[in-house]
């Protein structure tokens, strides 16, 4: 047991008489652990106080100055817009980001999370993929804010940043019903998504306020890349009653339902969710929902350094209007 100083993990390990690679992959998050083994290692961390120790000689060294930003899926350029936008403010305060993605995978975000809290962050900012965070509850507790951003999180209390994603989808499709449009296709990712559940539900609102039905088999979810959308659209638009507008629910099936629709020629209106690259450029005008993706960065960053400043444990939630505007084609 450790007799004097800052307990490490070889006394953790020599604590609950496992190895100091069992430790590592306790503390750590890392999967397929023994239950019991893990038990045991976190009830030596806690005799121990090791984490909290290590975490109190980081505060007193004053070495806290990287911000943790994971997000969903780093190859988006929606994040990356966010992940600059925390970057500004993070360079203004002299402090430092990491950005790791998720990939949609919550083992893969509490690893990283964990990961995160062991190396010391001032602060994480996460867009969640698990559907609870109570992993996170005793980093909270020793003074790691966490904010959770795009999506809320559960589990734990934390200040939450999001679009008015529902609200934004409304008003795309209720424009579509207003111009005459009957055959609307709706392309989605996965619903168990929060931002696709609520888009969907924006849909559904705009086709109830219209006192229309949806036709369930123009609506294809579980697209995650543009070439899924493409497909999913090129086989709609072959069909015996082909679609007059498409609903795109974020910037990348856009793209892709773009890729099925600009070779055709096709007559099929476009709204999409999410502003992307050259969407200026296109030959044709095309609608999207549009908001300040610097704003949403933005906020997160400055929301976790006021709580940083002021750790009173926050539950308030932020939302970030919509707009819809115009894109490509002579205007």
């Amino acid at each position: 047991m450790q007799k004097s100083g800052r307990p490490t993990m070889v006394d953790v390990a020599a604590e609950a008489g496992v190895s100091f690679k069992t430790v590592s992959r306790v503390i750590n998050g890392q999967p397929h652990v023994d239950p019991a083994m893990a038990e045991r290692v976190l009830a030596a961390v806690d005799r121990l106080g090791y984490h909290r120790n290590a975490l109190a000689a980081s505060l007193r060294s004053g070495n806290r100055d990287t911000i943790g930003f994971i997000a969903a899926d780093l190859s988006n350029t929606f994040y990356m817009a966010i992940a600059a936008a925390i970057s500004t403010v993070a360079t203004r305060e002299r402090m430092h980001i990491v950005m790791a993605s998720s990939e949609e995978d919550a083992a893969t975000e509490r690893t990283l999370a964990l990961d995160l809290c062991q190396r010391q962050v001032g602060g994480l900012i996460v867009v969640p993929t698990a559907d609870d965070h109570s992993y996170l509850q005793r980093e909270v507790e020793l003074g790691t804010p966490v904010i959770f951003l795009d999506r809320p999180g559960t589990g734990i209390p934390a200040d939450v940043i999001l679009l008015d994603n529902r609200g934004g989808a409304r008003d795309a499709v209720a424009e579509l019903l207003a111009n005459g449009h009957r055959r609307i296709a709706v392309l989605l990712d996965a619903r168990t998504i929060y931002t696709m559940s609520e888009r969907w539900a924006g849909v559904e609102e705009a086709f109830a306020a219209a006192g229309r039905a949806y036709d369930p088999a123009l609506v294809v979810e579980g697209l995650h890349t543009p070439a899924a959308a493409r497909d999913a659209l090129a086989r709609l638009l072959d069909s015996d009653d082909p679609p007059t507008a498409v609903f795109c629910g974020n910037n990348r099936l856009t793209i892709g339902a773009l890729e099925t629709i600009l070779p055709r020629g096709a007559d099929v209106a476009v709204t999409g969710f999410d502003d992307f690259e050259i969407s200026n450029l296109l030959p044709r005008r095309i609608r999207i929902v549009d908001y300040d993706v610097t704003d949403l960065g933005t906020r997160a960053a400055r929301t976790l350094l006021a709580r940083v400043a002021d750790p009173a444990t926050g539950a308030h939630t932020q939302l970030v209007p919509t707009r819809l505007v115009d894109r490509g084609g002579i205007r």
